[in-house]
């Protein structure tokens, strides 16, 4: 299955730094813009977790913030 976004990105003082704008929270950055769109796929597929099987477990987590 293939999804498209749009990523906003701008060049840094030393680096190249993106965010998808469907998903503000995934923000990465690269050497090149190149490698900007690889490690954004990375930080999007980390971050969605789509490396999940399709059998696991859920647990509710109480977290004092």
């Amino acid at each position: 299955m293939q999804t498209k976004m749009n990523m906003i990105y701008w060049k840094g003082d030393k680096f190249w730094v993106g965010k998808l704008l469907e998903h503000p929270e995934i923000m990465t950055q690269g050497d090149t813009i190149e490698e900007l769109e690889e490690n954004m796929k990375d930080a999007y597929l980390l971050m969605t977790m789509d490396d999940v099987p399709e059998e696991h477990d859920i647990k509710e987590l109480a977290l004092s913030l």
